[in-house]
């Protein structure tokens, strides 16, 4: 299956299931949708499309590249069916620790800030996506080809893997029972959503939930989420939501008076402060 294929049956999903959700809110004046929250989205998708567009081609031939110097060939020791499901593990497994990074570093949450600046929880939530992720990626997931994982395979699996993570962006759907244990659902993505103190930086995980809980960074939706971040943007602009945070960091580097300081301008974690 190509990517455009996955595309193709994806795309409609994902307006189906935006479509339903904003019918179910209105018809029991639920509120969930607001029109310009709706349309900062669209902004940041169409911004991080037109940045793709300049940097994905370069960004996949770094992993072909990359893949000369593999270890071993996966494809040669596995059965095709064996080797998708361990590209489907190994791809969520190095994603969850990209993801728990994005929150925990600076440099990387700049860049991921944008998909968590919206104070709603919808399924048009996840078009927030980040204009420079693709390059911002690159130091982690370019352990997958020197293993021997098959570039095309495994942009094929992180592709189906995104879509996938569109079903977390919504309080329509409730807690799914014994699924919970093993894979993230809307409900652990809603925590991974809140600003609430209990909740802030939890539920890393995108497909499965089993990494949150063997490194300890689970937390299961209890109370009521309150969606956002620490501090909220307070603007639709996509462009201004990009680079705010970037914007922090440069002042924050500024004031900065030693190595030390600079260096934790750049690479401590989110809250810092020189």
């Amino acid at each position: 299956m190509t990517e455009a294929q996955i595309y193709s049956y994806g795309i409609p999903i994902i307006l189906v299931l935006i479509a339903s959700e904003v019918i179910y809110s209105s018809f029991y004046r639920l509120n969930y949708y607001t029109l310009k929250d709706s349309l900062a989205g669209l902004g940041l998708l169409a911004g991080n499309f037109i940045v793709g567009l300049f940097t994905k081609g370069s960004v996949f031939l770094a992993y072909v590249y990359l893949y000369q110097f593999r270890i071993i060939t996966i494809d040669e020791v596995l059965p095709g069916w064996m080797v998708w499901i361990l590209t489907f593990i190994v791809v969520d497994f190095v994603y969850y620790w990209y993801h728990r990074c994005s929150h925990r570093v600076r440099f990387f949450w700049a860049v991921h800030m944008n998909h968590h600046s919206s104070e709603e929880m919808n399924f048009s939530v996840s078009l927030r996506q980040a204009w420079f992720g693709g390059i911002n990626k690159l130091p982690f997931f370019m352990i997958i080809p020197l293993i021997g994982f098959n570039p095309v395979i495994t942009a094929v699996a992180s592709l189906i893997l995104m879509l996938w993570g569109v079903t977390g962006h919504t309080q329509w759907i409730k807690k799914l029972g014994p699924l919970e244990y093993i894979f993230v659902t809307p409900s652990h993505h809603r925590v991974h959503h809140g600003s609430n103190e209990e909740y802030i930086d939890k539920n890393y995980g995108n497909f499965l939930i089993i990494w949150d809980r063997i490194f300890g960074t689970f937390k299961e939706e209890k109370f009521e989420v309150v969606y956002g971040i620490r501090e909220n943007v307070k603007t639709f602009n996509p462009v201004k939501i990009t680079f705010i945070f970037w914007q922090n960091m440069i002042k924050d580097f500024k004031k900065s008076k030693n190595t030390k300081e600079k260096f934790l301008s750049l690479f401590g974690a989110p809250e810092w402060k020189p």
